[in-house]
């Protein structure tokens, strides 16, 4: 399949706009580069739904969350409940540069949607993410009812490094036991710390997310190679994925990350969970961050959050 032409598009500008490579950079510049490079793709600030800021208790201090709520539900009803996590890598990426699919899913599925600003890489370095994000999937479960949302089964979601989080969340879940999870949002995830894949060589360069931004944001998160094929580093790795929630997988065809996506899906399904995988074979890592400028993004968002509210309906009990 060829490559989107707004994509192509969107690619050339970039390239011709001489910005440095993500991995060229200290953290701090790259982290201010995304907020700044977001925007125009994102599109509006939608007025439908609402939001409020709060920062709830961590493993090593205070975790700042973002819940949204439709402006459109009615007043003391009980809306299905997505916990997201953010990507960039484990290194970039917070609430604010990911606020735009948090509304868009919020608003299609009719959810609450409770977005985590967990700790970043080089300065917390791995498991801190993990420790992060299990505390605020138990919070947002343990609240659900304070915050207008169902909390017997939860929803967990994340794109790219978010999506891996979401991933170990369930394994957590699972594992653990203290919250129910009903359904997992894994878009673009990246899975496997130790991958080698066709898709990693043949989409290494020219499609934003680089094979060398991956070494870099790896680099960062999980610098002892020994913790690398840890399962919460690399949930590709876990022993059995059998006992999940319900997944959808989104992946996409340019992306070094494609084929450790479809590998996740079908892994799934080897272990007997249900889980649905959308390829978008004429676009990037990233792409549902652009739906000011993508019909594509706009419908896979729509999608994905009528599927997390559909799943928790039907698992409701």
């Amino acid at each position: 399949m060829a490559l989107d032409p707004t994509i192509r598009t969107l690619l050339d500008m970039a390239a011709a706009s001489g910005r440095p490579a993500i991995n060229s950079l200290p953290p701090p510049a790259a982290r201010q580069m995304m907020r700044e490079t977001r925007p125009p793709v994102q599109g509006p600030i939608l007025d439908s739904v609402v939001t409020d800021d709060r920062r709830i208790p961590g493993p090593a201090g205070e975790i700042p969350v973002r819940i949204y709520r439709p402006k459109s539900a009615a007043a003391g009803s009980k809306l299905p409940l997505l916990v997201y996590f953010h990507g960039g890598g484990w290194v970039i990426g917070d609430i604010e540069t990911h606020h735009t699919m948090c509304q868009r899913l919020c608003e299609a599925g009719s959810l609450v949607v409770v977005s985590v600003d967990y700790r970043l890489a080089p300065e917390h370095r791995f498991p801190a993410a993990v420790d992060d994000c299990w505390a605020a999937t138990v919070w947002a479960a343990a609240n659900a009812a304070a915050i207008g949302a169902e909390g017997s089964k939860v929803a967990v979601g994340g794109d790219s490094a978010g999506g891996n989080l979401a991933a170990v969340m369930a394994l957590m879940a699972r594992d653990r036991g203290g919250v129910q999870v009903g359904f997992q949002l894994l878009l673009y995830p990246a899975v496997d710390a130790l991958a080698n894949t066709g898709s990693m060589a043949m989409n290494a360069d020219g499609y934003l997310l680089t094979r060398e931004a991956m070494v870099w944001f790896y680099d960062h998160y999980v610098p002892d190679a020994a913790d690398r094929s840890d399962w919460r580093a690399s949930p590709l790795r876990a022993r059995s994925l059998a006992g999940l929630p319900p997944a959808m997988v989104i992946t996409a065809g340019f992306d070094p990350l494609l084929d450790e996506g479809r590998a996740y899906a079908e892994r799934l399904a080897h272990d007997g969970v249900t889980v649905e995988y959308v390829a978008f074979g004429s676009l990037i890592h990233g792409f549902l961050g652009m739906p000011g400028v993508l019909p594509q993004a706009r419908r896979a968002l729509a999608m994905a959050g009528q599927t997390v509210r559909e799943a928790l309906a039907g698992s409701a009990g």
